[in-house]
Order: C-alpha cells, then sequence, then structure tokens
C-alpha cells in the first residue's frame, strides 16, 4: 500500500501532477474562502450557558437594565494631589461626553454639573487619585471601544497644556497621568495584544526554522523543502477554518490561530525530517533516486502516519472538554496536522522526487559506483569511502544495552525530582496577570489597588428572590472577611421582589482568594434567605460579575481535567497496542511520555517561579501541555520504536537497539531541537499564559529528546528483552531463532 502510494505521488510523471494538484487546491481555496484571521472572534463564551455565572449575568442584564453594560474607568492620579486645574480637565470630559455621547456610550455621572468640593469626594483618601466610569452597551465590539478610547485620549490632550495625560507615567512627581481601565479597558488593550500577533509570530517562526535548517543540513534547497510543505498546508488549512468559522460549525480566536501556526511549523518540520533522513541514506545505497525516495517512503510513512494520526486523535479529544477555550482548540489543530500530515506523505515527496539528489547540494549524497564514475570523470583518484556515523548515537545505543539499569534508575530519578515540584504549582485565572506589566489597562488597575478598594475594577452583584420579605443583604454580607463595602439593596423594575446589591472586595477581584469567597457568599446569602422565612433559598440566589465567572471558569476545567487527560492517554493506549500489538510496549511507551510530562511542568515551575518570579502560572497551562506533549513526545518514540522493531527482524535486539538509536538519534534531535525551538517563539509573546504554554512545552520536548527517547525508552526495551513484544508471538519465536 504504502508503496503504491509513493508511485502515485512521487513517479516521474506523477510528481508533477502531485505539486499541481496542491498548487491549484491552495489557490482555488486561498480565492473563493476567507482565511481563518478575518473569522476569529476573541469575544466567545468560555462558560456554558447553564453555569450559575452566566444564568445571573443574564438576569441582571433583564431585571436590572441600568446596572448592565461595560465600564471603562479612566483612572487620573497625580502623586501629591490633584489640583483644581485637574477637576476642571474632568468636568470637561464630563461635559463632552454628556453633550456628544460616543458610539454605544451609556449614561455617565455628570461630573460637569458638580462642585468641586462634591467631586472632590470621589477622590482617593490622600487626595491623588479619581476614577471617572463610562459605561458601554455589552455588545460593543472593541474596534468601536477603542475609537472610542483614541477620542477620548485626542480630546484630553488637545486641553492640556502641559503633557498628554494618558503618556505620563503614573509614578511622574510633576504631571497628571491616565489610564483607560476596567473591563473595557481591558478588552481592548487585550484585542491590541493578540492583533497582529499570528503574522509577527509565523514570520518570527519561518525564520527560526529556516536558519535551524540551515545549520542541519547546509543546504539552501533542502531548507526550504519543509517549509513550502508547511506553507501549502497553511494555506490549505486557513481557508477551510475560515469558512467553517463562517458557517457557524467552529469558533476560532487570535489565540487558537497563534499555537495552530506554530504547531503547523514545529510538528510539520519534524515529519517532513524523517522522511528526509531516510531519503538521504537511500541515496548512498540506490542509483536511482526515485527508487530510492520509494525505499525511503516505505521506511518513514508508516511512522509518519501514524505519528500525524496520534497528534490528530489527542487534540481531537479537546472536543470533550465544556470549557470554550478548549474546545476552541481542538478542530484548528487537528485538521491542521491532518492536512500537514497529507502534505508530508504527498507534496514531501515530490519536492523531494523533483529535487532529487540535488535537494542536498551542496552535500549530495552519492553511492560508492558514482562517487568513483565523479572522481574518474575529473581525472582524480577513487577516495576511500569514509563512514559516517552518528558517533554520540552510537555510544549511547551502546551505554543504554551496556548499562540498562543504570539509565534507567537515573533517567527516572530527574524526571520524578523534576516532577515532584508539581506539587508546588500554583495556579491563577487572574486576567490581568497574564498582561504585561506595562499595559495601560493593568497600569491602571495598580493605581485603584493602592489608592481604591481594588475590588472596584469589578464589583459583584447578588441577586435574590425576597418573595415581599425583608432581607438585610448589606449588613450579612458585610459581614464576609474578603468584602469591603456592600452598596444598599436596589429593587428591580420589573419584580420588586427581586433585590440586588453590589458587592466589592478588599482584594484583587481576579485573584484565587476572591474567587474561593464566592461559595461563601452564596452560603451567606442562602442563610439570609432561609432567616427570612424563605423557603428554597439555594434556587433564589444568583451571583454575577467577573470574580464568579473565573469561579465558574476554575470549576470547568477542574472537570476538563478530570475528563480529557484520561481520554488523551485511553486513546494514545490504544493506538500504540494497534501499532506495535504490543501490551508492554504501550504501557512503557505511554508512562515515559506522562513521566516527561510531570518533570516539565515541575521544571517549568522551578523556572518560572524561582527565575522569573511567576507567583501562580494560568489554570488553562497543564491541559493545554499535557495534550501537546503526550502527543507530540510519543511521536518521538513512535519514530524510534518502529526503527528498533523493524531491524529486531534481522538482528539480535541488543544490536536493534544500538543501531535503532544510532540511526534516529540524529534527525530526532534535530527535530526536537526545531520543534522546542518554534514553541519556545510563543515566550516572546507579550501574554504570559502564552509564555507559560511555550515553555513548559518547549522543555517538555527537550526532555523527550534528549533523555526520553535516547537514554530511557531504549534502555527499558533492553531490559525487558523478548517481553518487550508481548503478547506478539511472531516476534518472540523471531527472536529465538536469532539468539538460537
Amino acid at each position: 500500500m504504502l508503496e503504491k502510494l509513493s508511485h502515485i505521488v512521487a513517479g516521474r510523471r506523477s510528481r508533477w501532477v502531485t505539486l499541481a494538484v496542491w498548487i491549484a487546491l491552495a489557490a482555488l481555496l486561498t480565492v473563493l474562502l476567507p482565511p481563518v484571521g478575518d473569522k476569529e472572534n476573541n469575544r466567545a463564551p468560555n462558560l456554558e450557558k447553564d453555569s450559575p455565572s452566566v444564568i445571573a449575568d443574564h438576569l441582571i442584564k433583564e431585571k436590572f437594565p441600568s446596572e448592565s453594560g461595560v465600564p471603562a474607568l479612566i483612572v487620573w492620579h497625580r502623586e501629591g494631589g490633584l489640583t483644581e486645574d485637574d477637576y476642571k480637565l474632568f468636568q470637561q470630559l464630563s461635559a463632552s461626553l454628556s453633550d456628544n455621547p460616543l458610539e454605544a456610550q451609556g449614561a455617565i455621572i455628570p461630573f460637569h454639573q458638580m462642585p468641586l468640593p462634591a467631586l472632590a469626594a470621589f477622590t482617593s483618601e490622600d487626595g491623588a487619585t479619581l476614577v471617572q466610569p463610562v459605561p458601554f452597551d455589552e455588545s460593543t465590539e472593541s474596534d468601536v471601544l477603542k475609537t472610542n478610547f483614541e477620542h477620548i485620549q485626542k480630546e484630553v490632550s488637545s486641553w492640556t497644556s502641559g503633557p498628554d495625560p494618558f503618556s505620563v507615567p503614573v509614578k511622574d512627581q510633576n504631571a497628571l497621568s491616565a489610564r483607560i481601565s476596567g473591563p473595557a479597558g481591558i478588552s481592548v488593550d487585550a484585542s491590541g495584544l493578540f492583533k497582529g500577533a499570528d503574522i509577527s509570530l509565523m514570520i518570527a517562526t519561518v525564520l527560526l526554522v529556516l536558519v535551524l535548517l540551515l545549520l542541519i543540513y547546509r543546504s539552501p534547497i533542502l531548507a526550504f523543502i519543509p517549509l513550502i510543505g508547511v506553507g501549502f498546508a497553511y494555506l490549505v488549512t486557513s481557508p477551510l477554518l475560515g469558512w467553517m468559522a463562517g458557517e457557524g460549525w467552529i469558533t476560532v480566536d487570535a489565540q487558537a490561530i497563534s499555537i495552530m501556526t506554530v504547531l503547523l511549523f514545529g510538528a510539520g518540520t519534524d515529519y517532513c525530517l524523517f522522511l528526509i533522513s531516510h531519503y538521504r541514506q537511500e541515496l548512498k545505497l540506490d542509483n536511482d533516486k526515485l527508487r530510492a525516495l520509494r525505499t525511503a517512503f516505505k521506511d518513514a510513512s508508516g511512522a509518519i502516519a501514524m505519528s500525524g494520526f496520534t497528534v490528530v486523535l489527542a487534540l481531537i479529544t479537546l472536543l470533550a472538554a465544556k470549557y470554550g477555550a478548549y474546545q476552541r482548540f481542538a478542530v484548528p489543530f487537528s485538521l491542521s496536522i491532518l492536512i500537514m500530515g497529507i502534505a508530508s506523505l504527498t507534496l514531501v515527496p515530490a519536492l523531494l522526487a523533483i529535487f532529487g539528489r540535488g535537494s542536498f547540494y551542496p552535500f549530495v549524497p552519492r553511492t560508492a559506483e558514482m562517487e568513483a564514475a565523479r572522481a574518474q570523470s575529473k581525472g582524480k583518484p577513487v577516495k576511500a569511502e569514509k563512514r559516517r556515523e552518528n558517533r554520540f548515537g552510537t555510544k549511547i545505543g551502546n551505554l543504554v544495552v551496556a548499562k540498562p539499569w543504570t539509565v534507567v534508575i537515573a533517567s527516572v530519578v530527574v524526571l520524578t525530582a523534576l516532577a515532584g515540584f508539581t506539587t508546588q504549582v500554583k495556579f491563577t485565572y487572574d486576567l490581568l496577570s497574564s498582561f504585561p506589566k506595562d499595559m495601560p489597562s493593568r497600569e491602571g488597575f495598580d493605581v485603584i489597588s493602592d489608592s481604591f478598594t481594588p475590588g472596584q475594577l469589578a464589583p459583584v452583584t447578588v441577586v435574590v428572590q425576597t418573595e415581599g420579605k425583608s432581607v438585610d443583604l448589606a449588613s450579612g454580607l458585610g459581614t464576609l472577611r474578603e468584602v469591603d463595602t456592600v452598596s444598599k439593596a436596589v429593587a428591580s423594575g420589573q419584580d420588586p421582589n427581586l433585590q440586588s446589591v453590589q458587592l466589592l472586595f478588599n482584594l484583587n477581584p481576579y485573584s484565587q482568594e476572591a474567587m474561593d469567597a464566592i461559595p461563601q457568599i452564596y452560603e451567606k446569602t442562602e442563610a439570609l434567605l432561609t432567616e427570612a422565612g424563605i423557603d428554597h433559598a439555594a434556587d433564589k440566589v444568583w451571583v454575577g460579575g467577573q470574580t464568579a465567572t473565573q469561579y465558574d471558569s476554575r470549576a470547568l476545567t477542574n472537570r476538563d481535567n478530570t475528563v480529557v487527560i484520561p481520554l488523551v492517554i485511553a486513546l494514545i493506549m490504544l493506538l500504540l497496542l494497534i501499532y506495535l500489538r504490543s501490551i508492554t510496549a504501550m504501557l512503557y511507551l505511554t508512562a515515559t511520555v506522562v513521566l516527561s510530562f510531570g518533570s516539565a511542568l515541575g521544571l517549568g515551575w522551578i523556572i518560572l517561579h524561582y527565575v522569573m518570579g511567576v507567583d501562580a502560572i494560568q489554570g488553562a497551562i497543564p491541559l493545554y501541555s499535557f495534550v501537546f506533549l503526550v502527543a507530540l513526545g510519543e511521536d518521538y518514540n513512535i519514530f524510534m520504536i518502529s526503527s528498533i522493531w523493524r531491524k529486531r527482524k534481522t538482528m539480535p535486539l541488543s544490536q536493534a537497539i544500538k543501531e535503532g538509536v544510532s540511526e534516529t538519534g540524529g534527525v530526532i534531535t534535530s527535530a526536537g531541537l526545531i520543534l522546542a525551538a518554534t514553541f519556545a517563539v510563543l515566550a516572546t509573546l507579550p501574554i504570559q499564559v502564552l509564555v507559560q504554554f511555550g515553555l513548559i512545552t518547549a522543555l517538555g520536548v527537550l526532555m523527550d529528546t534528549f533523555i526520553v527517547r535516547p537514554f530511557l525508552v531504549p534502555a527499558i526495551t533492553a531490559l525487558l528483552g523478548r517481553r518487550a513484544f508481548w503478547p506478539s508471538k511472531a516476534n518472540l519465536i523471531e527472536q529465538t531463532k536469532n539468539e538460537g
């Protein structure tokens, strides 16, 4: 079957047909369908419709419309205290926004109608900070908000004789500073961070992969062949995803597109390298370049297809998650790898068939016969063939066979020690902590935190059904340790028995501690209703706001971890069993990549926490990293084990292990370095969740490349001997023959 496929895609004539088909397909899809970037939706919900905070927010918007909307908080600050001219500036802006409202703007607090003493009451105790809220409709797009903010900044700048307050550092001792924060400000800044990230990320990734390929192969043509394959895969994947998103079948966001780009270049280049490596070996044995390619294709394509299929299935399991961000990753990632796998088995062989030995110029691989004829044609003596071996790989192969117990114990001790640090990992669902410290909305939040109660940035709204009975929510909820203030109860205009209060925390409303207080708010409110004689109080309490949303996000993420992680492990074990037909191999190959993931997470925490000063990592990181590392890490195991399994048919197992480690060492090391480097590119983006994900995943790939694949897996195979093949009887018989 594989030989037939190689004839179809890389024959003397069919190679050109294959290339033409890919060119036509990419061109048609690009012209007829929109690119995925045009259909991204960065405001898609992450929670399910029946999540408590979603139900509460919907009820608040419906029954308390005056309390709904997205506030932008203009944070004014002057070290040493605000001046009278500052207050006049605030009033001038208030008058302008009142007389000429911005698009989607709601009613504002009329600062311009207040005397200065009354306006000063809104100032912090030290007189240095004032927060001017400007509400906008809930559905306002980020681009509209951005335009509105630019208008505000332009007007304020035109009214001031000194420096622009929006450019003045917040700690400046001599000038007024201004920052736009609050949910609206954060939304605009977050969109700005991701805007264009996929293009800059792609450029950086392409350049990085190109440089690494040039360093590894020292051939300009060969360096571009994997990039051409990845490029065509992207040109096909992008419009397909754009079409699916346009039809409403999937939702894609900027974060998914960024990671998909890295995944395509990293994994796609890996698949190409494994075929190229086999092709170069065969070119030294066969004068016919097409026959050499068919042989190489036969040896490498099974492992490439299996590896790609493993990654596709592992990524598609994210559909089993309920958290929206996880689900949005499933289809883009799995489809991109599927198309990349097809390109690796069709387009890349066709390109290699077209360029032939010239792919490797100036270091062209030739058979001994060809080298002799070439030397004779130049009138030079035939040089004795220098057998180039992977000396380092050969030494490792000899070591794992000679001292397997030492290698296994040392590898397990190192990996387990690093994995032990996972018990110390702290997680956060704080949205702001993922953004740069110099981001305007985060600077504004820091000023609010220093000058006011930080809870003002994201109030919690509690709604109850009183059934006409008296319930003192303000006094009751005010006794909670994390609560700073509670507003007076407000009755709904549609249902007077529905009452709401706004609660402000005395700590960061995005913090873990604030989320932990949400159940206490429910319990306290239900107790107050019960005391008032209201039955079934639990059904008559709703808690909304950003903190409640993050509490539900944490609960949903924990649920997804318990569902998706076992599902990924089960699927990979099943695929390994089908491919290798060995229960023993399935078990230890799976165990090694899981251990590798744990050690990567532990080492990542050591670097992030003790070196980079990160207090906690984003709660989504473990599942993201697990799916990628287990799937991609199993790739390397499959490539190496496939080599050992194949060689075991013609030689004793110990020799097969030595040669398998040596043969795959160079190409897997090159592939691992490229894959780790592409994920490390994510660390250059100014979003902490991608920095953390990129770092941990890159570390995991490096551990698979330099510890698990060359040392641990072959050493375990050597220790198990015939049992590594159990229950495959054919291999057992074969081994008995060879060793008899």
